[in-house]
């Protein structure tokens, strides 16, 4: 949804092109050795100078487009190590994966970065091929954290056959690669360092583990700490490695372990404080607030004198808060998303009166529990995961490619498929909240092996697929934009760089007659019924935007396997040859109505009630959107023109081309009161704003609950009206009332 989908583009759609060319070229290599045709020093030289290159690259400041690929789907090794058998560089084959093998390896280069961690890596035969790690942290992005002499092995390797014709090790899932720390019986005697019995105790491990800490070597000194706890048999210097472990768990986001290695040292020392604190931030990280704010309070009970418990304990609890109450302070949040880059927001998540259950026709759905009026606040989500792109200081984007599905999207998507897998593989605890997600036909399963969590990186990328949504920094910017665009030109269908996972939110399934809009601040989602809704209705919202659509066809929601059945969409499909080539002329008339420098209002209007006669149903059943640009924009050159009752007139009819049903709208002595909402698009705003000014004028009794919806109309559009007065006023030079302009 409102992601730059490139799969239709002519020059991406030959890029995909060339690379299933490639794929298919490799294919006919498919199982001959993979044994290099170059020296080792040549394998190594070159790879040593691409990695000069591109450290270059990286260092021009440029904006750069990298191309990503997804490979033939496969499913991760789901084969404990033990069960497999150790197989040599030499003895791989190309384009096969070696199912029941597993190849043990060791860095011999720096790493060079580019979609995937790459690096030579030799066996104990001193035989060397290129290793491409997908998927990995920021941590592993850092030579220290990969430097030569890493020990490294990837079960049931996978040798491609690359664009250049040199060969490397693909791997795609996380839990098929284990670094082996330098110490283990299965690192080769000739790998190995020798160590004096003194350096080989559990006293000597805990330091080395606290020497790589201070270093910020998280995973070197979570192997120390490993290895000084496996050899003694001192409770003391046990608590105290565990609780050292538990803060590289802690600084390294694997927060299960965290939780696991604090409980461990409660177990035996249960007011130890360190361990409760570790636990308290583990569990605000994994947005378990309720328990975290229970740990805080017992620190606080039994060691009041800690001051850094009250700043934890008073985030945790405003956290819980929000998470409670949907009170949030709106400013601030915009202006910490301003100013954090990326900007994730420490909030809470609110899921208010709905629910997820199963629909008649589309799976599951979400659904009001209570009755809601138009604004009120459903959810505001704190994404699950998300990718930032920053529009002022652009930095790379990546082109990810799906071959399978002929799929393409240009932006942030590629990271946020590496964030998710890193995300699940950390802390497995949440993979039932993101497995749950609609991800079509592709089975799923949630085990660990070899201590890991099993996370299939195509079943992330397919739920991405389904589940993604495209999103501005600010839905209130992009409000900003869309109201300084021409009037007539209004759509909703933006595309955006940057993207999310909002896991409530996906529940949410298409109507083109939506009864909510969604918005962001931030990585946070904000949603708000749009129309007053009865209890048990299900909540929707468009994945495709109705309004701006001058094509004349039905949403297209091809990506999503289903169509859209709603009035609108059949409206269209019911359309005679006849009708809708009539209509289809109107509004290019229209159009080219309103460009003319001294366009005929007479002629406007006569255009827009053929254009309406092309409509069979009353607006509240099929929304006349092709009168809704001419009419809002008659109401603005009424205005313009000191005629507020054209204006009002003009500005009424706009509204219920959208569906709206207003009461007394045209009469000064009545009560003004929309008795049932239409479809909200951002123009809606502007509309009340001008509708406000002419009443002014022509009704003063109107003139307040005018301005009244178009504040709730701003609410809906952009998530929150603590920036109303902000953004538009009646000091405004423009008709539509809007302040501020890009």
């Amino acid at each position: 949804m409102n992601i730059n989908d490139v799969s239709s583009i002519p020059q991406y759609m030959e890029v995909l092109k060339q690379q299933k060319a490639t794929l298919k070229r490799a294919q006919g290599f498919k199982g001959q050795r993979a044994i290099p045709k170059k020296s080792r020093n040549e394998v190594i030289s070159q790879f040593m100078f691409r990695q000069r290159m591109n450290s270059s690259r990286n260092s021009s400041g440029s904006q750069n487009i990298r191309s990503s690929f997804l490979p033939p789907v496969y499913p991760p090794s789901t084969v404990s190590l033990k069960e497999l058998d150790k197989i040599m560089l030499q003895d791989l084959s190309l384009e096969i994966h070696h199912r029941g093998k597993y190849v043990l390896v060791r860095t011999v280069t720096p790493i060079d970065v580019m979609t995937a961690v790459m690096v030579i890596v030799e066996d104990e035969n001193e035989r060397v091929l290129m290793l491409q790690l997908y998927n990995q942290g920021k941590e592993l992005s850092q030579t220290q954290d990969l430097p030569e002499g890493v020990v490294i092995v990837v079960k049931e390797p996978y040798v491609k056959l690359m664009a250049d014709g040199d060969f490397g090790i693909r791997v795609d899932h996380l839990s098929d690669l284990l670094f082996v720390p330098g110490f283990d019986e299965q690192v080769p005697l000739s790998w190995r360092a020798r160590l004096s019995p003194v350096e080989d105790s559990s006293a000597f491990w805990k330091e080395r583990g606290n020497e790589f800490f201070e270093l910020a070597l998280y995973r070197f000194a979570i192997d120390c700490y490993t290895k000084a706890l496996e050899t003694t048999s001192l409770p003391d210097l046990a608590m105290k490695t565990q609780l050292n472990r538990a803060l590289c768990y802690l600084r390294t986001h694997q927060f299960d372990a965290t939780l696991l290695d604090a409980g461990a040292v409660l177990q035996k020392s249960k007011h130890s404080e360190k361990a409760l604190f570790r636990k308290a931030q583990a569990l605000y990280y994994l947005h378990r607030f309720q328990e975290s704010c229970m740990t805080h309070k017992l620190i606080g009970q039994i060691y009041p004198e800690n001051s850094l418990f009250q700043h934890e304990f008073q985030r945790a609890s405003a956290r819980l808060a929000e998470q409670n109450t949907g009170n949030y302070e709106f400013k601030k949040m915009i202006l910490e998303a301003k100013r954090r880059r990326p900007p994730h927001l420490e909030r809470g998540t609110y899921v208010g009166p709905v629910k997820i259950k199963a629909t008649h026709s589309h799976g599951r759905g979400l659904f009001t529990t209570e009755a809601v009026k138009a604004g009120d606040l459903l959810l505001c989500e704190k994404a699950f995961a998300y990718a930032f792109h920053d529009d002022e200081n652009p930095g790379d984007l990546t082109l990810l490619m799906c071959p399978d599905t002929n799929k393409m999207s240009l932006g942030t998507h590629g990271e946020l498929l590496k964030s998710i897998v890193q995300k699940l593989h950390k802390n497995p605890s949440l993979l039932p909240k993101f497995i749950n997600l609609h991800h079509g036909t592709y089975e799923c399963f949630d085990i660990k092996i070899d201590g890991q969590a099993v996370v299939d990186t195509f079943l992330v990328q397919k739920t991405i697929e389904l589940n993604c949504f495209g999103c501005p920094l600010l839905s209130r910017q992009s409000h900003i934009q869309t109201m300084s665009a021409d009037v007539a030109a209004k759509g909703e269908n933006k595309k955006f760089y940057s993207a999310g996972i909002w896991c409530t939110a996906s529940y949410v399934n298409h109507s083109c007659l939506s009864n909510a809009r969604r918005s962001f601040i931030g990585d946070m989602m904000i949603v708000r019924a749009s129309r007053d809704l009865p209890p048990d209705t299900e909540i929707t919202f468009w994945y495709q935007s109705p309004i701006g659509n001058l094509d004349g066809k039905p949403a297209n929601l091809q990506n999503w396997g289903f169509g859209c059945d709603c009035t609108i969409c059949e409206d269209i499909q019911g359309l005679s040859q006849a009708v809708a080539s009539t209509r289809k002329r109107l509004s290019a008339e229209l159009e080219k109505s309103f460009k003319l420098s001294k366009n005929k209002m007479s002629r406007i209007e006569k255009t827009l009630a053929g254009l309406a006669e092309t409509y069979s149903q009353p607006p509240t059943q099929v929304p006349h959107l092709g009168l809704w640009p001419g009419y809002l924009s008659l109401a603005a050159i009424s205005l313009t023109s000191h005629q507020p009752e054209k204006a009002i007139q003009f500005g009424l009819r706009a509204l219920e081309s959208l569906g709206f049903v207003i009461h007394g709208g045209s009469f000064p002595d009545r009560q003004l009161e929309v008795m049932t909402w239409g479809l909200m698009s951002d123009g809606v705003v502007g509309c009340w704003m001008i509708l406000s000014r002419a009443y002014r004028e022509a009704a003063p009794g109107h003139e307040a609950q005018a301005a009244e919806y178009a504040r709730i109309s701003y609410k809906i559009c952009v998530g929150e009206d603590d920036t109303f007065d902000d953004t538009y006023g009646k000091l405004s030079a423009r008709v539509d009332g809007l302040l501020v302009t890009v």
